[in-house]
C-alpha cells in the first residue's frame, strides 16, 4: 500500500528523465519530469507532489535553492537529491537541509527505488507513532466503545466482521450517537490501522469548497488558489476516508464521490491529470438518504454504492443501562481535566434516576456535556439532583413505593418541585430517626456526611428540631 504517488524528477540530463520517468512509472508512480531548477518550482507551486527527485547541479537554479524553496512551502515532502562525483558536498548539505537521502551518480534506477521504498516506510513509522500517541490523549477513546447493552454489542460484532475487508460502510443513527467512533473502530481493526484517519464533516464546509477540500486543486484552479494543494483523498491515502452527515453533499461532489468509489481516482480541481488513490470510505448520516434520493437531492447509484453495509448506531434511550457506566467514565475524565479536589465520586440514587429516566435526546454528547457540568456544580463528593441540567427534571423519576401522593385534577405538576419536596421529606424523616444525628442520618441516605450539611443548610432545617419529633 504505497504512501508516495506523485514524483517530480529535476535533472538537465534528458537521458536521466528519461530513465528514471520509464522505471518509476512502472512501479507505479505518477511522474512529471522538468530540466531545471526554476521549471521545477513553478510545477510544484502548481501541483502537489510527494516526493521530489532533483540534481544538485543545475542551470539557472542548483538543487539546494531547489530544496530550500520547496521544503518552505511544503515542509512535508520528502526529497531526494542526486549528485556526480565531486558535488558529494554539495549533497551532504542538501541532506543536512532536510534532504531524505542522496544518490550518487552514476547509479542504477533500483537504488533510486531502494531510496523511495524506504522513505515510505519512515513515513510510515512516522505517522503510525502519531496515531499511537494520539490515541493516549487525554479524552481520546483510545479505540474503546463503552457499553454492555446488547443493541450496543451487536453493532460492535457487525464491526468485528466489516473491519478486515475494504467494504464501503454507511453508519445511520442520531447525532451524539458515535458515529465517528464506530467509524475509527472499523479503521483500527482494518489492515489499514497504521495508515491516516480523515474525517471531515460535509455539513461544515461551504458547497464552493467542498471539491477542493476533497480532492485538491491545481494552481490559479480558482480566485485564492496561489498553490496547488492536495485534497482529503490524497491525505487519506492507504487509509480510511470518514465522510461525516455525507447526505449534505452537493451533486457536483457525488459525481466525483462516485468516481473515486467506482475506479479509485481523483481529479483535482483545475487539474487535466488524474491520481490513483486507495481510499476506503466509511460515510455517516442522520439524515434519511433513502428519502433524498426520492426527492433528487441525492445519486441513486451513489447511494448503493455507499450503502453497502448498513450499521445503525441504537440512541442512548434505548441503551438505557449503559448510562450510568457512561456516566462515571465521563466524571472521572472531567476529574481529571477540571483537577477537581476532591474528586466526584458518583451519583447519589436521585440524580441516577432522573438520569437513567432522561430521554438524552442529544445521546452520548449531551450526557458527556452534562457530566462536565455536575463536576463544576457539585457540592460534595456526589453528583445530586441539583447539579443536573434543568431539563432532566422533565423525566419522570421512579419515587420509593408509598411516598408518591395522587395527583389531583389540576394540581401542580412540577416534577422539579416534587422531587425537591421529596428529598426533604427524606431528610427530615432521617433526622427523626436518628434523633437529629447528621453522621447516621447521612448513612441512612446513602449520601456524604458533607452533602447531607449541604441539604440541610439549602433547605432550612433544624437538625435538632427534627430530631425531638415523633
Amino acid at each position: 500500500m504505497p504512501l508516495f504517488r506523485t514524483v517530480l524528477v529535476a535533472d538537465d540530463e534528458p537521458s536521466i528523465r528519461h530513465i528514471l520517468t520509464l522505471v518509476l512509472t512502472d512501479k507505479g508512480y505518477d511522474v512529471r519530469a522538468v530540466a531545471d531548477g526554476d521549471e521545477a518550482l513553478r510545477e510544484l507551486s502548481a501541483r502537489a507532489y510527494d516526493v521530489l527527485v532533483t540534481d544538485v547541479r543545475m542551470p539557472k537554479r542548483d538543487g539546494l535553492s531547489v530544496l530550500k524553496a520547496a521544503l518552505a512551502e511544503q515542509p512535508g515532502l520528502t526529497v531526494v537529491v542526486m549528485s556526480a562525483y565531486g558535488s558529494q558536498e554539495q549533497a551532504l548539505e542538501a541532506v543536512q537541509a532536510g534532504a531524505y537521502d542522496y544518490v550518487q551518480k552514476p547509479f542504477k534506477p533500483e537504488e533510486l527505488v531502494l531510496v523511495l521504498r524506504k522513505a515510505q516506510e519512515r513515513e510510515r513509522l512516522v505517522r503510525e507513532n502519531r496515531r499511537l500517541h494520539e490515541a493516549q490523549l487525554p479524552g481520546a477513546s483510545g479505540g474503546h466503545i463503552l457499553g454492555q447493552s446488547a443493541a450496543l454489542q451487536a453493532v460492535l460484532k457487525q464491526v468485528a466482521r466489516v473491519a478486515p475487508v475494504d467494504t464501503t460502510v454507511l453508519i445511520s443513527g442520531e447525532s451524539g450517537t458515535g458515529k465517528e467512533l464506530i467509524a475509527r473502530e472499523l479503521h483500527g481493526q482494518s489492515r489499514r490501522a497504521a495508515m491516516p484517519f480523515v474525517a471531515v464533516n460535509c455539513g461544515a464546509i461551504p458547497h464552493g469548497l467542498l471539491e477542493s477540500e476533497l480532492f485538491g486543486h491545481a494552481k490559479g484552479a480558482f480566485t485564492d488558489a496561489r498553490t496547488a494543494r492536495r485534497g482529503l483523498f490524497a491525505e487519506a491515502d492507504g487509509g480510511t476516508l470518514f465522510l461525516d452527515e455525507v447526505g449534505e453533499l452537493p451533486l457536483g461532489a457525488q459525481v466525483k464521490l462516485l468516481r473515486v468509489l467506482q475506479e479509485g481516482e481523483i481529479r483535482p480541481v483545475g487539474e487535466s491529470r488524474v491520481e490513483r488513490v486507495d481510499v476506503r470510505v466509511v460515510a455517516a448520516t442522520l439524515r434519511d438518504l433513502g428519502k433524498l434520493v426520492e426527492k433528487g437531492d441525492f445519486r441513486e447509484d451513489l447511494y448503493y454504492r455507499l450503502n453497502v453495509v448498513n450499521l445503525t448506531l441504537p440512541p442512548l434511550r434505548e441503551r438505557r443501562e449503559d448510562i450510568p457506566l457512561l456516566a462515571r467514565t465521563f466524571l472521572h475524565r472531567f476529574n481529571r481535566e477540571l483537577n477537581r479536589d476532591p474528586p466526584v465520586e458518583g451519583f447519589t440514587p436521585e440524580a441516577e434516576a432522573l438520569m437513567t429516566a432522561y430521554g438524552w435526546p442529544g445521546n452520548v454528547r449531551e450526557l458527556e456535556n452534562a457530566m462536565e457540568r455536575a463536576v463544576l456544580l457539585a457540592e460534595g463528593t456526589h453528583v445530586a439532583p441539583g447539579s443536573l441540567p434543568e431539563k432532566l427534571w422533565a423525566a419522570s423519576a421512579p419515587a420509593p413505593a408509598g411516598t408518591a401522593a395522587p395527583l389531583q385534577a389540576g394540581g401542580d405538576l412540577s416534577l422539579k418541585r416534587a422531587i425537591r419536596e421529596l428529598e426533604e421529606s427524606y431528610i427530615r424523616a432521617a433526622l427523626r430517626r436518628t434523633k437529629g444525628n447528621r453522621t447516621r442520618a447521612a448513612e441512612v441516605l446513602d449520601i456524604s456526611h458533607r452533602a447531607l450539611l449541604y441539604k440541610i443548610k439549602e433547605y432550612g432545617i433544624d437538625p435538632d428540631a427534627e430530631g425531638t419529633r415523633t
